[in-house]
């Protein structure tokens, strides 16, 4: 068992902050958020704008899986493209943000519940620049990322985030980046959001609500419509990790609450 003098000696490389940072999970969507002026990239700009400036951001993306748990590395991230069929625009879009390697170091220390690696290929996929482009377009907050081991369950997801709290009282931003409902097989590009994808999103408002985080962990038990929201859960676990950073006292509310395109939730929620 780590002792709290080694617990603390592993996190003096992080300076202390006079607040506790909030935490956000963020309905990411279509990655041309990026470069549009729309609803959801204004409420993200408008959201960065009521947070104390972090030091450095860890991301939980829904776009990066990996058998075992890893963190980027580099002093300099790539902006990884992982996505076809957009406007040359989107894919001639940068952010170069600088990575965050101590930061890192540190990040893989706090972890005990399973061992963290070091990755030095990866760097930034959409679901963390398409966001932060329009969060901090200046791109001048360090920026690291956290995988998701596609091989474990989501109580396993939830309780390696709970050890990544501390980092909020280092002035670490971390957020998870994804969507609560996400089925692209079964997108509707002409009609409105359907039934069973307003149900599951307004079902996971409500758990939310009641700090019900297991009944959310457990969303196998949801039901049809959890069913056709979450066919694959890579987009619904880094909710998790968001939800797991909350204090019993601690408030939330939430932001860019539409469902769009029949099967996607852009519901995003602010911790703190």
């Amino acid at each position: 068992m780590l002792s709290l003098t080694g617990f603390r000696s592993q996190t003096d490389g992080l300076k202390n902050s006079s607040t506790k940072m909030p935490a956000l999970f963020i309905g990411h969507g279509n990655p041309m958020n990026a470069i549009e002026d729309n609803s959801f990239s204004n409420a993200w700009k408008k959201t960065a704008e009521q947070l104390p400036k972090p030091t450095a951001i860890l991301c939980i993306s829904a776009h990066w899986q990996t058998k075992g748990t890893f963190v980027t590395a580099m002093e300099k991230p790539r902006t990884i493209h992982d996505f076809g069929g957009f406007p040359k625009e989107l894919f001639d879009k940068q952010y170069p943000a600088p990575g965050a390697v101590a930061l890192a170091k540190e990040t893989a220390k706090l972890v005990h519940h399973t061992q963290v690696g070091l990755d030095e290929e990866w760097g930034l996929d959409h679901g963390t620049w398409s966001v932060l482009a329009q969060m901090y377009p200046l791109a001048d907050v360090p920026v690291y990322q956290l995988s998701l081991d596609y091989t474990q369950p989501p109580a396993w997801h939830y309780s390696l985030a709970r050890e990544l709290s501390v980092l909020r009282n280092k002035g670490v931003l971390i957020v998870g980046s994804g969507n609560i409902v996400h089925n692209l097989e079964l997108v509707n590009w002409n009609g409105g959001a359907y039934d069973w994808a307003v149900e599951f999103d307004q079902t996971a408002m409500r758990l939310i609500n009641n700090h019900d985080h297991e009944a959310l962990i457990h969303y196998d038990r949801l039901g049809e419509a959890a069913r056709l929201s979450i066919p694959t859960n890579e987009h619904y676990l880094p909710l998790l990790y968001t939800l797991a950073l909350q204090d019993k006292t601690e408030l939330h509310s939430f932001f860019a609450e539409e469902t769009v395109m029949g099967s996607v939730s852009m519901r995003s929620l602010k911790i703190g």
